[in-house]
């Protein structure tokens, strides 16, 4: 069985349960990818959907989508960390929902030309928004030490040191190009894949996607944006695929319904919020993806889904030392 599965939505049937679609409701898909979701919650009610997504090559194929829906679904090239900002702009304070999937989609996973996967040789590239530091930029221009924090912050790689080690040495011989140059510098140090259930990159190649596109902290300032735009009773969905995301939706969920006791000691008293819950959980553990779904779709194999009701009291201001972010994730 082949670990493609493109362009399918993971825990569909869980993630429109949660997220609980009305007529005439207002919802936000954070990540629009492929329109999975978004097609789903227009299907599921007579609704206006604003989707995000930074990549350019989503949005353009969006377009069709949007003119099966004409007038409910409206597109925007923006960071989801940003839809409160970009929202209010066009006069919407208040939505009904929130749904994110974190990540990279099986779309980006599937161009090799983006350089995202290890399984296909391409560019070295992993930029969502194609602009700015790429992947190649990063590994051929950052220092031993800045390489082996990302690999052990971001990727939990515990070899991090002895690959970024690795990998200067390659780049001082001749600079690290494709996917493939990167995967050959990581099997020097681990083996080849076949001795791995895992492969052996896929902690390396995790760490600088996440890094180069400052995904922790998108992460955080969409959790605190939906927070801020959900009215009452207004759902937030998130899908995460791997520890540390799940770990910052757990913990702002755990904040923010009063599981984790007073905001932060390090808010000003003066800026300290009530301490009433703001969200309620609609579940105390994470929502895992079937064997029959995992069996269709792989890439749910390592999914979770949090979902949480907006409750009327004010939102909490934004703080880091209670999320469980990584060192050296600024916002």
């Amino acid at each position: 069985m082949t670990d493609k599965a493109p362009h399918i939505p993971v825990m569909l049937n869980e993630v429109l349960i949660s997220l609980n679609p009305v007529d005439g409701g207002c919802y936000v898909d954070g990540t629009l990818g492929a329109g999975g979701y978004t097609k789903a919650i227009l299907d599921a009610a007579d609704c206006q959907v604003h989707g995000f997504d930074r990549d350019p090559a989503a949005l353009k194929a969006a377009d069709q989508l949007s003119s099966e829906y004409p007038g409910r679904l409206h597109l925007h090239q923006a960071l989801f960390g940003d839809m409160d900002a970009v929202l209010e702009k066009r006069g919407i304070t208040e939505v009904d929902g929130v749904a994110l999937d974190i990540g990279v989609s099986s779309m980006q996973l599937d161009q090799a030309d983006r350089g995202f996967s290890f399984l296909q040789d391409g560019p070295l590239d992993m930029r969502m928004a194609s602009e700015g530091e790429s992947a190649s930029d990063f590994v051929n221009e950052a220092s031993e030490a800045k390489i082996a924090q990302v690999l052990k912050e971001f990727g939990e790689e515990r070899q991090a040191r002895r690959i970024a080690k690795a990998i200067t040495h390659a780049r001082s011989e001749t600079p690290l190009e494709t996917t493939s140059d990167l995967v050959r510098v990581v099997e020097s140090v681990l083996g080849s894949a076949d001795r791995h259930k895992l492969h052996p990159a896929t902690r390396t190649f995790q760490a600088v996607r996440i890094y180069i596109n400052s995904e922790l902290e998108q992460l955080v300032r969409g959790l605190a944006a939906a927070e801020k735009l959900l009215r009452p009773a207004g759902r937030l969905v998130v899908v995460a695929f791997h520890s540390l995301e799940d770990r910052i939706v757990k913990r702002f969920f755990a904040q923010r319904s009063g599981g984790m006791g007073r905001p932060s000691r390090h808010i000003p008293l003066e800026a300290k919020p009530s301490v009433e819950p703001s969200f309620e959980t609609l579940s105390r553990r994470a929502r895992v993806a079937g064997d029959n779904e995992v069996a269709v779709n792989p890439r749910a194999r390592s999914a979770k889904m949090r979902a949480a009701i907006r409750t009327d009291a004010p939102a909490w201001p934004l703080t880091l030392d209670e999320l469980g972010l990584p060192q050296g994730v600024e916002l």
